[in-house]
């Protein structure tokens, strides 16, 4: 085992610990555990009742035990007292097929196993809003087109330094911050890593811009589509596979197209084949839809694709390869779970190996101008429902992803989106009270 949590509180004036899970719905729950019980919680997990989160269980089950992951421990740095820790869920003694940071460690595991070891990054781009989410926070960001505004960015220099403070003290490697296509929209980058280190970092992300956008009085939301009219929140995967020694790019291969090796290219056939379906997951929400199949925004471009289609240095595409030995998955959005997302990718990335899938023609047009013209590539989901119809027909990919959890997400999501739709909204009023 990697660090003894007991040590850890007591090297670093620790006082409780976070024991932390991420559900189906990317909600993040945790128990507040003081330093003195976290012995016990290391070897037994924390108690939870699964069926009060989403997860397809009952209050019938036993109690769902949150095993924290030692390796994963991140001191508040905001906070020093406090540790957040991500946990393994596990009941009566096994696993917790369906939970997400559980899914994607099998995934992870079967890749290792075929002697790869997948390394991403991702772009987490997020609005600070007003603190009941109706505006954003700037009442003087108003450009038509605010990307790179630096005295945008500077207005909320506070908050955005705070944070990157945070992540240079926790090693992670920011290297840049922008304000980002949308008014009140910002982005941060860190450097790439192991899958499971990324999908950890990227949950204590969505956490930590939350709550420090909540201490100067404001609110953060990574929501697709917040504002219409505003380019949406997407969350950009940048994907390589690395060999066993961690130390040699398996996708990097010079002489090939775009400097991308057979094996990268079978990996991204492998996105191609399942973009449709993979969807209902990259894109999880009803809301999500409003960003890929949006119309153009007031800077000019939603930058999220709608058609399944790939290219050199083209940001119009859903994938695009930007250099050697790597490409950039632009599908997914700010709902996206940190777990989910990178299991997905594994998953389809895989079949596409194994079957060696071939990603189809590359396009080189600007698809925000010319899309019209490809006839021969399929369109995104239009909406949830659609993504989820998808995802349930696409045997192999669930299959992957593990049959519990394909039928708990589906199951779950079915519910949601049947809340949606016998929602009653105003446009209904509007457009059929008089008819």
């Amino acid at each position: 085992m990697g660090n003894d949590l007991a040590a850890f509180a007591k090297e670093n004036g620790v006082k409780y610990f976070m024991i932390s899970y991420t559900d189906l719905f990317s909600g993040q729950r945790a128990k507040l555990v003081p330093a003195q019980a976290i012995a016990d919680m290391q070897k037994d997990g924390a108690g939870f009742a699964g069926f009060a989160t989403w997860l397809d269980l009952t209050p019938a089950h036993p109690d769902m035990l949150a095993v924290p992951d030692p390796d994963s421990v991140i001191q508040l740095p905001w906070k020093p007292d406090v540790a957040w820790v991500a946990a393994n869920c596990i009941m009566d003694d096994k696993e917790v097929d369906q939970a997400p940071r559980n899914t994607l460690k099998r995934l992870i595991a079967e890749a290792a196993r075929d002697g790869m070891h997948v390394k991403t990054g991702v772009e987490a781009e997020f609005f600070l809003v007003s603190p009941d989410g109706s505006a954003i926070s700037d009442q003087y960001d108003t450009a038509s087109k605010p990307c790179y505004d630096q005295q945008a960015v500077m207005r909320r220099y506070d908050v955005i330094a705070e944070i990157c403070d945070h992540m240079l003290a926790l090693g992670w490697g920011p290297y840049q911050n922008d304000h980002e296509d949308a008014n009140g929209q910002f982005e941060m980058n860190w450097s790439f890593d192991h899958a499971l280190a990324t999908a950890d970092k990227h949950s204590f992300f969505k956490f930590m811009v939350k709550s420090i956008a909540e201490k100067h009085g404001l609110r953060a939301t990574f929501m697709p589509k917040p504002f219409q009219g505003l380019t949406g929140n997407g969350c950009h995967a940048h994907i390589s596979v690395w060999d066993e020694t961690g130390k040699t790019n398996v996708f990097a291969d010079n002489t090939m197209e775009l400097g991308l090796s057979t094996k990268g290219k079978n990996f991204l056939g492998g996105i191609m084949k399942h973009a449709s379906a993979l969807a209902a997951i990259t894109n999880p929400t009803v809301n999500s839809y409003k960003r890929i199949n949006a119309p153009r925004t007031i800077s000019g471009a939603t930058w999220a694709p709608n058609t399944v289609t790939w290219t050199g240095n083209n940001r119009t595409h859903m994938v695009r390869v930007p250099g050697p030995g790597r490409f950039e998955l632009r599908l997914p959005d700010g709902a996206a779970n940190p777990y989910l997302l990178q299991a997905v990718i594994i998953a389809a990335g895989l079949d596409g190996i194994r079957s060696k899938a071939d990603p189809g023609k590359r396009y080189d047009i600007d698809m925000y101008q010319l899309g019209h013209t490809v006839t021969d590539a399929p369109k995104l989901p239009l909406n949830l429902l659609d993504a989820l119809r998808e995802f349930d027909n696409d045997k192999s990919l669930k299959a992957a992803l593990g049959e519990e959890f394909s039928s708990a997400y589906l199951k779950l999501k079915q519910q949601e989106w049947n809340s949606y739709a016998s929602h009653f909204t105003q446009w209904e009023r509007d457009h059929t009270l008089d008819i």
